[in-house]
């Protein structure tokens, strides 16, 4: 089974990120906005199991607030809004979910920068003008983060919400 770990926050203006997830994101209405903390994974390991691991790594987590802000490119023609806020909280949670029975899934070919993926483009010349579209997109999203929530992917890419744990 293929999963995934991620923070869905919920931005008041959340509907300003989802157009441009409309316009340059192959996963809109796939998937909602998120913030991956453990990328997708293939494991047989049971719910019970995961959701006990990550209640363990979270114990001593409190909520906190983070901000996005910002559109920038990344290898592969991603786009990336920018966490401004929040940053460490969120490397802090990565690395503590990357323990245990999910220590074998962890790449160490990609530094983490904690994002959110607003799009991926076709092409180079899509993704410049992406970049170039995006340039003056300037809003501010800013919430509180109080919760971790497992997804199992489909095989049609399809995004099931199996738990979530709070903190």
């Amino acid at each position: 089974m293929q999963r995934a770990i991620h923070i869905f926050p919920e931005f008041k203006n959340i509907n300003l990120i989802e157009e441009l997830r409309k316009k340059y994101d192959p996963l809109f209405g796939v998937v909602q906005p998120h913030i991956t903390l453990v990328f997708p994974f293939e494991s047989e390991i049971s719910s019970l199991t995961l959701e006990e691991h990550i209640k363990n790594t979270l114990i001593g987590v409190k909520p906190f607030p983070i901000l996005l802000k910002g559109v920038t490119g990344s290898l592969n023609n991603y786009l990336f809004l920018n966490v401004k806020k929040g940053n460490d909280n969120l490397i802090e949670l990565h690395d503590r979910l990357y323990s245990g029975p999910l220590f074998e899934f962890m790449s160490r070919q990609h530094t983490y920068s904690p994002h959110l993926t607003v799009g991926r483009l076709k092409n180079d010349i899509e993704f410049l003008t992406a970049l170039d579209v995006t340039k003056p997109f300037e809003e501010s999203f800013e919430t509180i983060v109080t919760e971790v929530t497992s997804e199992v992917i489909e095989s049609n890419g399809n995004s099931i919400i199996e738990f979530k744990v709070s903190f």
